[in-house]
């Protein structure tokens, strides 16, 4: 049995006063004192920075402890090991055994195992007519219980940095993608300021840490890419704050999102009408007959286009070449385009083209999509074809190239919102109820 006595090496290895620590702390085990070798190992192998070892003497560490019968390191059930440099090559899948003799080394040296040598040097076992072990010679796997505390707090130390690396590194992750996008949506949006500038630092920040950073560095460049997002923020708040919203039919609310217009093979027939085509008016409800061509409207019997305008009222031209539909016939057709209105209501146009632009970016349509079938078609019409849009959402794709594909259209004279409006009346008409 291991007496805790202090052992000197075998041949020209010198003694150390490491070694002689090692086994002053061995001899301070408890008697009751055990662990699970499995488990030590693991801390062990997430301590080994700190322990100054590496993977593959921690290889030869596990093949001395496969040596070990118990699963618990004890002092009563011996903690010598005497595997030959053969077996623990066999153990370490295949390692040259002066390999296995150097990360044996430096093993002993960091203070993980003791070497029990025996007069000649050779590893074995003396047992005792019971078969008992009486004594052994090799490795002591004793300064591995007595550091088990010491161990375990070191792994729970790496394990803690480890995960303090990782939200720092997630942290300067969501930094850098505000500041990019900050940024992109400034100069999208014509915003004055430096902001040349301000993504020349941010690049010079990032492409100045190194390649394997330390934390004390990763800590350096969040504060940095934070104090930058503030400062871009800043630029961005003052510039929010000084525009008031307005409620004419030109204030489209610019908006950092910004949508892929497509291609605009994707009209849906329901929505569309070949050139020069007529609907039927619904007079009950005072649609009136889509217009031919950009500003000229088809009038039966040489009627003016004045006098048509006078006889309806509630139809308008805004000046984009089509004209805005009765206010209530518009909510009729499109019922979902309530919930966006201030308060869930929407009581005239100026009300539906406040929601519609709230629509607009939920829809990903870009702000000059928008604006661009603002001044086409009109706002109170372009309001409109986006509560359509809204509407029939589930058969669009893109809503964005949708819509620009409706605004080159109706610069052609080729579109009519009158039929759109009516499918949709029709389709949301009560069962049994025929609009049109």
């Amino acid at each position: 049995m291991e007496t805790g006595s202090v052992t000197t090496p075998f041949g020209q290895r010198s003694m150390t006063l490491g070694m002689l620590a090692s086994q002053v702390m061995a001899g301070e085990i408890k008697p009751d004192q055990s662990v699970d070798k499995w488990k030590l190992f693991r801390a062990l192998c997430e301590a080994k920075p700190l322990l100054g070892i590496g993977d593959r003497a921690l290889a030869v560490l596990n093949a001395l402890l496969s040596f070990y019968p118990k699963n618990e390191l004890a002092q009563g059930n011996g903690l010598i090991v005497f595997p030959s440099n053969i077996q623990l090559s066999l153990r370490t899948h295949g390692m040259a055994e002066q390999t296995v003799r150097r990360h044996l080394a430096a093993l002993v040296e960091a203070g993980l195992l003791l070497r029990r040598d025996s007069p000649n040097g050779k590893r074995y076992v003396r047992r005792d007519r019971a078969g008992e072990v009486d004594e052994a010679f090799g490795f002591s796997l004793a300064p591995l219980l007595a550091r088990a505390e010491e161990i375990e707090q070191l792994a729970a130390a790496v394990m803690a940095e480890r995960l303090h690396v990782q939200r720092l590194r997630e942290r300067i992750t969501l930094r850098r993608r505000d500041i990019a996008k900050l940024i992109e949506a400034a100069v999208e949006e014509e915003i004055p300021g430096d902001w040349q500038g301000l993504y020349r630092e941010f690049r010079d920040l990032i492409e100045g840490l190194p390649r394997s950073p330390t934390t004390a560095q990763l800590e350096l460049l969040l504060d940095e890419l934070t104090a930058l997002r503030t400062d871009v923020l800043n630029r961005l708040e003052i510039r929010v704050k000084s525009t008031k919203p307005r409620g004419n039919a030109d204030y489209t609310e610019r908006h950092i999102q910004n949508s892929n217009p497509e291609s605009t093979s994707e009209l849906e027939p329901s929505f569309e009408t070949k050139q020069g085509a007529i609907a039927e008016p619904d007079n009950d409800r005072g649609a009136v007959a889509p217009e031919k061509g950009r500003g000229e409207a088809a009038y039966p019997h040489g009627q003016k286009k004045e006098e048509e305008q006078s006889r309806r009222p509630d139809v308008r031209n805004d000046g984009g070449g089509l004209k805005s539909f009765p206010f209530g016939l518009v909510l009729q057709a499109c019922p979902e385009i309530l919930a966006y209105g201030p308060d869930g209501v929407i009581r005239n146009w100026r009300d539906l083209m406040a929601a519609a632009v709230i629509v607009r970016s939920m829809l990903g349509v870009s702000p000059s999509a928008y604006e661009e079938a603002a001044n086409v078609m009109g706002p109170e019409n372009a309001a409109t074809v986006m509560a359509c849009i809204l509407e029939r959402g589930g058969h669009i794709n893109s809503a964005g190239g949708y819509l620009r594909g409706l605004t080159r259209r109706s610069e052609k004279g080729e579109f009519a919102i009158g039929p759109m409006l009516m499918a949709l009346l029709r389709a949301n008409a009560p069962a049994g109820r025929k609009v049109g």
